[in-house]
């Protein structure tokens, strides 16, 4: 019998990535793979070829490359790259290509990797946390949940997939605990006591996955998913135990967070302020129960961090 065609943007990314190995692992065989990329030439790209994975050209900013990529798949996972250009309204407008690209091609299933509109908690004239882009609160949320509309209106079966902070940013993305001028280490994470939604990258491609496989159970659906809830102290309590050393976790404000010096620092000061001030909402839209039955792989940060430690970018101790 001949495979169902699931066809990933950003298959060469994060969680496109995890998706396109999930169904290659996947000992059902249900699915094959149709990796969209902008450079079919690219080594990621190569490499997938060489295990049998169909590659497709394709650009988010092009609905006639998305439409030709999308012909005959079953099934098309969708997500942005806010963080390559810094832009909302890019985001919005890929997501509007991707979501009418999908139902010109007569798509039968849709994942929608999304976020909450933080807007629908913190309204623009809320001066609680700074607005961002002139009309966001959190940019690289806000523009996802915005456009979750695209989907549901669309005729195309969606399914909204509401993800969580994913660890590979202690690898990536500058998070990992750091060394203080005292020698000690420290995880620096404005999350005061609460406990945040997080899980592995992968994760989120095995859940995808476990969509995909489920049919028309969560067609037209909204739901969220995580690895584990963690305290930014049982954070660091779990380095302090792979590590060998003490890792002492810091809560800074979320206004100083906000005046880091790089790139996205305000967008992060304000999602962190939005999971602080509305721990409930956040959680509750996330459901470890449902992510497990996803995907009964799920990884626990424990079990994460020491399959990963030595990709950690922490500093060693000097003399």
């Amino acid at each position: 019998m001949e495979k169902k065609i699931i066809a990933v943007v950003g298959a060469t990314g994060a969680q496109g990535g995890g998706l396109v190995e999930a169904i290659l692992n996947d000992p059902d065989h249900e699915f094959a793979v149709r990796a969209l990329t902008r450079d079919p030439k690219s080594d990621k790209a190569k490499a997938l070829k060489a295990r049998g994975v169909e590659i497709a050209h394709a650009d988010v900013n092009d609905k006639e490359s998305l439409v030709k990529a999308f012909k005959g798949a079953y099934g098309v996972f969708c997500v942005t790259f806010f963080w390559d250009h810094f832009s909302a309204e890019i985001e919005l407008e890929q997501a509007r290509l991707m979501a009418e690209a999908a139902e010109a091609a007569d798509v039968q299933h849709l994942i929608w990797s999304t976020l909450e509109d933080t807007r629908n908690w913190v309204p623009l004239e809320d001066n609680r946390m700074p607005t961002l882009q002139e009309k966001y609160k959190v940019p690289h949320f806000d523009a996802k949940g915005e456009a979750d509309k695209y989907f549901k209106d669309s005729k195309v079966p969606a399914t909204l997939l509401r993800t969580s902070f994913y660890w590979e940013n202690f690898i990536h993305f500058g998070m990992a605990p750091k060394r203080g001028d005292d020698g000690k280490l420290a995880l620096v994470m404005p999350i005061d006591e609460i406990k945040m939604p997080s899980m592995a990258v992968r994760d989120i491609g095995r859940c995808a996955l476990g969509i995909f496989k489920a049919g028309k159970q969560y067609q037209g659906k909204t739901i969220g998913i995580s690895g584990e809830f963690l305290t930014g102290k049982e954070f660091a309590d779990i380095f302090s135990k792979v590590f060998e050393e003490d890792v002492k976790y810091v809560s800074v404000p979320h206004d100083v967070y906000r005046g880091f010096d790089f790139p996205g620092a305000d967008d992060l000061g304000n999602m962190y302020q939005f999971k602080v001030d509305f721990e409930e909402v956040f959680c509750g839209n996330r459901d470890l129960e449902l992510s497990r039955k996803l995907n009964p792989k799920l990884e626990t940060f424990h079990g994460w961090l020491v399959r990963h430690k030595d990709q950690i970018p922490m500093e060693t101790q000097t003399a």
